[in-house]
């Protein structure tokens, strides 16, 4: 026995290389530490802390089965960590700590701190299928471009056939128990999901057989479970993305080579998730929520605490926008179609800084993600990298017509306009006037005020 393994953010068990090559170095020990208060400096979600801790318990239950005890340790701040990761690997009198890496700037000051210590860790990147650094210009620079990125990531990876390394542990005769100095009591908010590995399996077979091939066409449709669902277990590392490309590499071999493919369209997810890690690692500020494109950084957001309010409680007096608020404060997600028609919403109708958004997500979302949810949020603020040009402004109306035809997803979160006909459905205002009806909030500003003061905002700064 000479090896532990330090859970973070990839609580499996049969895709973690990291986990199966410390097994087979004889781990009997396993370590997760419990870091609240920095969960709450990176503002971590109620939801997302609840679905970690539920998925804890059931990861380490079922290492006990093998044998392997999980010790599950309070630790307030990352910085405590390698002090009490020390003592563990000195009163078990281990040799090496293996985990797989975190690219954030504060999880990478951790993982520096422990190795200052003497600590011999063996990081892994199994976060990713390119580790970062792998997927470069021909000058050695990290892309600044998506599409180019993707045509090396699949000129790198195209002809792989990706598999697993085999579970080397049989159930254990010597019953083990973990240990929890930690406490791992959520709030049951994530209860709608579920964290056993049976479920997970079903779930992701479900996808790949049934939704993946109607994902291109239904993926952008709120009102219909088109997507995977799969993120929030991403975010906790209950799945990886290695594991999901081999799902659909056992159906559908080729699939990397047929980039143009209905089929290709949910792995071009998975790759530009990887872009954002990627570029967190080559621009460590991404981390501190600066601008991508510095020329940005003058620009002047509107200081209107009042409209954010509105925004953030689904009051803005349009349906799509505050339907989809509705779905992320009531669940805990929202459809990734709403998310980019929220975030324009935002920082262009209301010129409110992107940060205030990119923060209300990851308190409120199941699935909150620094790099992917950072990443998304300047994309729609037009300051990132690859982002959308500052002129490309979301019509809330003319994208709930398109996506929400029959207003079905806006009945579901907005109770108030049930009533309302279709025809009417998608800016409400002029008939509910008509009718004397007063349940819905007027529209927090004017469309074509609004696109034409962006533009001129956003004018000034791209001169």
């Amino acid at each position: 026995m000479s090896a532990l393994f330090w859970f973070r953010r990839d609580f499996r068990l049969y895709s973690n290389e990291a986990l199966i090559d410390a097994l087979n170095d004889g781990a009997k020990h396993a370590v997760f530490f419990v870091c609240e208060q920095q969960w709450q400096q990176h503002q971590m979600s109620a939801i997302a802390r609840d679905l970690l801790l539920r998925r804890v318990s059931y990861v380490g239950q079922r290492l006990a089965r093998y044998g392997v005890t999980l010790h599950v340790l309070h630790a307030p701040m990352f910085a405590d960590v390698p002090s009490k990761l020390k003592q563990l690997v000195d009163e078990l009198a281990l040799k090496r700590v293996y985990a797989n890496k975190e690219y954030e700037v504060n999880e990478v000051a951790r993982d520096k701190a422990c190795s200052l210590l003497g600590l011999d860790l063996q990081l892994y990147d199994g976060d990713v299928i390119a580790p970062p650094g792998s997927v470069t210009t021909k000058s050695g620079d990290m892309f600044k471009v998506f599409t180019p990125f993707k045509r090396q990531w699949l000129k790198i990876h195209e002809l792989t056939q990706f598999g697993l390394p085999s579970w080397p542990l049989n159930d254990s005769e010597e019953a083990v128990t973990w240990h929890a100095d930690a406490c791992l009591e959520g709030d049951g908010s994530s209860n709608k999901w579920p964290v056993d590995d049976e479920a997970l399996h079903n779930i992701v077979s479900r996808f790949v057989h049934d939704k993946l091939a109607g994902y291109q066409d239904d993926r952008d449709f709120p009102a219909i479970k088109g997507t995977s669902g799969l993120s929030p277990y991403l975010a906790i590392g209950a799945l990886s993305v290695k594991q999901l490309l081999i799902n659909v590499q056992i159906h559908h071999p080729n699939v990397l080579q047929n980039a143009k493919s209905n089929l290709f369209c949910w792995v071009n997810e998975l790759i530009w998730r990887e872009f954002y890690r990627h570029l967190i690692v080559a621009y460590p500020s991404l981390c501190k929520h600066q601008n991508f494109n510095a020329k940005y950084d003058t620009l002047k957001w509107q200081d209107d605490e009042e409209a954010f309010m509105a925004w953030c409680e689904g009051r803005t007096g349009y349906p799509l926008v505050d339907a989809a608020m509705r779905q992320l404060t009531q669940t805990g997600w929202m459809h990734n179609r709403l998310r980019m028609v929220v975030a324009s919403f935002l920082t262009k109708h209301l010129l409110i800084d992107w940060r205030k958004g990119e923060s209300f997500f990851m308190q409120h979302l199941i699935d909150g993600d620094l790099a992917s949810n950072n990443g998304g949020w300047q994309w729609a603020a037009s300051t990132g990298c690859d982002a959308q040009p500052y002129f490309r402004i979301f019509n809330p109306i003319t994208q709930s017509e398109r996506f929400d035809p029959e207003g079905e997803f806006i009945r579901k979160y907005l109770p108030e306009l049930e009533k309302v006909p279709t025809k009417y459905i998608h800016f409400p205002h002029q008939y509910l006037a008509a009718t004397a009806s007063n349940c819905y909030w007027p529209a927090i500003v004017d469309h074509k005020a609004a696109r034409e003061r962006a533009l001129a905002r956003f004018k000034v700064d791209d001169e």
